[in-house]
């Protein structure tokens, strides 16, 4: 087991899925721990500090609700992000689930990508409170103020509708850094509905537009970059 690395904590009853969801993170590199029950669960995460905990709903001896509660009553736990795995996919149970503290629910049969995709947006989302990101990029020619919304390119101000805007941040903020479309997706539209590939490559198209065809780059096959010439 690789040290330095995400920890995660699964927890669930059923060892078939149990070892799926091992087995698909270890191969990502993740520490995984587990555990077969809500009592578990507290007293795992208590021992190892997961970065996410990955929850059945409906286990013996303690559910993952009650679980889900007395971890986030717990000052020293409150903050560990609690992910709900069930079958039970009806909306009374998403709502249950949230009040019970939930930061996010993924609906069993468990698809490995899915699952990924949602570890790697919330570690994202976790690590981006401890570093708050600069009010404003500075590269010279180019000024991003995410504080007002506004570029300044070559001594002119551009209004950008607020997506074009999000997705030219993000890009900038890891100048020469190729970021893929799931990336992408994730962090510019989040959850949001209907939103595809060809929406990704309308808003760049939009961006370049209004800045001389600069700064980025199509990475065939992978995604997008941003580059000072």
């Amino acid at each position: 087991m690789l040290k330095g690395l995400p920890k995660i904590l699964v927890v669930d009853d059923e060892l078939d899925i149990l070892e799926l969801i091992r087995h698909t993170l270890a191969k990502e590199g993740f520490e995984v721990h587990v555990a077969a029950n809500g009592a578990q669960a507290i007293d795992q995460t208590a021992k190892v500090n997961p970065e996410i905990i990955l929850m059945d709903v409906m286990m013996p001896v303690m559910d993952g609700m009650e679980a889900c509660r007395q971890l986030k009553e717990n000052p020293e736990t409150k903050n560990i992000p609690v992910v709900f795995l069930t079958a039970r996919s009806e909306e009374f149970a998403e709502l249950a689930g949230f009040e019970a503290g939930a930061d996010d629910y993924i609906s069993k049969p468990i698809r490995p990508r899915v699952l990924l995709s949602r570890i790697k947006a919330i570690l994202r989302r976790r690590n981006a409170l401890h570093t708050p990101e600069p009010e404003a990029i500075d590269f010279g020619v180019l000024k991003i103020d995410r504080e007002r919304f506004v570029v300044d390119y070559e001594g002119k101000a551009l209004q950008f509708p607020r997506k074009e805007f999000e997705l030219l941040s993000f890009l900038a903020s890891r100048p020469g850094r190729v970021f893929s479309r799931d990336e992408i997706l994730e962090n510019v539209w989040g959850n949001e509905v209907l939103v595809v590939d060809r929406t990704i490559d309308v808003h760049v198209r939009k961006i370049r537009e209004k800045l001389n065809e600069k700064f980025i780059y199509t990475v065939k096959g992978v995604g997008y970059k941003f580059e000072i010439e």
